[in-house]
């Protein structure tokens, strides 16, 4: 755990960050080549079921998310008790919460796929992969919970280890299932099933061992019963507001994936592989929008008001940079890269205009995660929620529908509204933090702090609040 009596650097809280995402890319990445080996049918199927599993999961950004914000600002703080609790009780509820959509995922797998508009014709393999990968989404609530407690106490390289080894033994299993290899079975898309899930228990063990010994004081497993209402209220006034935010993303994702699909399984199959390449070209960017958020967090709790406001803008510039080189060179070398997934040029050529309004989606989304991130580290959550209820269900929902589909632009017209979103919801986020509402909130209650505490017989109270 980070002395918290020391800054913690941007560059130190991502390059792990980093790391573990672009390890998750690998994996992703790794899984859509060799699932390209049995089919494009499969790969749309995996696009489709991962959409799904996103969407199933923003129930457990309430209490994780909401809980790892409020363990960085209360370390920033000092107090490493409430820190601790918090913690646990976000790992407890989030089982609770993974266990009942792994029953939901399991036992309907097939009618919430028709549901969502997959062609009948990919309903079986859908139906394989998304009952076992979803029958395990317990494993992801965990995940989840644990590593972002982890990281929010500064301690970013124990999840990046652990995402190291994930990598590894998910790419041995799926090489052994998808081409019979190594002495395994056969399995196609069923083995690549079956890897994720197991990859995933490995990682969850793994994870839960570490989050014992992450406080100062060990974690027991008897601990696990403690729930603190007051905390508990702290997390979800901070959470519930990040948990329609996230599911007002994924949401919206699972739709604009059913619009596609009705577009035609070659038009979903290249927004995978779209989805893919793209992921590469904001993960840094995306590394550096978590850790500023952790580490606004901590300066935001330790009272460092004015240096908390200006960490948000250098990590912006930072970002824009790197998002801007990493979507030029993908760009460039797209053609290639789509040819490793798929021979079929129509998809190839759908994925390369993709790759050029790319250009310019990611610095507007750049933008949306580094402003949007410092807003949430401070509390205000309920901004960033407000305005993305709007722009993504007006923009980069209702408008992409009419665009793409009524008015026949297709892809291309979905992919624009989706740019026009993280630009609004970009420049609304930047205006909100120069407003600096929270930050002055903040410091007018410390100069009263320091008041009160002037006064014999008036205690002070034990931390800055939001």
């Amino acid at each position: 755990m980070a002395d918290r009596g020391q800054k913690i650097s941007l560059w130190v809280l991502a390059w792990p960050i980093f790391i573990e995402l672009f390890l998750q890319f690998l994996l992703g990445a790794a899984d859509t080549l060799m699932v390209s080996r049995i089919s494009d049918d499969a790969v749309a199927v995996v696009g489709f079921s991962n959409q799904l599993f996103q969407a199933v999961t923003t129930l457990l950004v309430t209490v994780a998310s909401g809980a790892g914000i409020l363990i960085a600002q209360k370390l920033g703080a000092r107090q490493v008790h409430d820190a601790r609790t918090i913690g646990i009780m976000s790992v407890s509820v989030s089982a609770v919460i993974g266990l009942v959509l792994s029953v939901i995922l399991y036992v309907w797998p097939t009618e919430i796929a028709a549901l969502l508009k997959l062609p009948d014709t990919l309903l079986p393999l859908a139906q394989t992969y998304i009952s076992i990968v979803g029958g395990g989404m317990v494993l992801v609530a965990l995940m989840s919970a644990l590593s972002t407690a982890i990281r929010n106490t500064g301690n970013t390289k124990g999840p990046m280890y652990i995402a190291i080894g994930m990598n590894v033994v998910h790419v041995i299993l799926n090489y052994g299932f998808i081409f019979g290899a190594l002495g395994f079975p056969k399995w196609g898309l069923l083995g690549v099933a079956i890897s994720t899930v197991v990859c995933r228990l490995l990682a969850a063990i793994v994870l839960f061992i570490m989050f014992l010994f992450t406080f100062e004081h060990r974690i027991a497993i008897k601990d696990f019963k403690t729930f603190n209402g007051k905390l508990f209220k702290e997390i979800l006034r901070i959470g519930w507001p990040l948990g329609v935010n996230t599911s007002c993303w994924v949401f919206t994702q699972l739709l604009i994936y059913s619009f596609i699909a009705l577009l035609g399984a070659g038009e979903l199959a290249a927004r995978t592989y779209m989805n893919t390449l793209e992921s590469f070209c904001f993960m840094l960017g995306y590394s550096i929008a978590l850790a500023v958020q952790i580490q606004i967090a901590h300066l935001f709790g330790a009272g460092k008001i004015k240096e908390a406001y200006g960490t948000a803008y250098r990590a912006l510039w930072i970002g824009l940079v790197v998002v801007t080189v990493n979507a030029l060179v993908i760009y460039l070398f797209g053609s290639r890269l789509l040819g490793l997934f798929t021979p079929n040029k129509d998809i190839i050529a759908i994925g390369v205009s993709l790759l050029g309004m790319n250009l310019l989606l990611q610095p507007g989304k750049m933008l949306n995660m580094a402003l949007g991130n410092s807003l949430n580290a401070v509390g205000d959550t309920r901004f960033t929620m407000w305005s993305s209820i709007f722009s993504m269900w007006l923009l980069a929902t209702a408008l992409a529908y009419w665009v793409g589909i009524e008015l026949g632009w297709g892809l291309i017209g979905i992919y624009a509204c989706m740019i026009l979103d993280e630009y609004v919801r970009g420049i609304v986020s930047l205006f909100r933090w120069r407003g600096r509402k929270y930050l002055r909130l903040a410091e007018q209650k410390e100069e009263a702090d320091k008041a009160a505490s002037a006064v014999p017989g008036i205690r002070k109270p034990a931390a800055p609040g939001v």
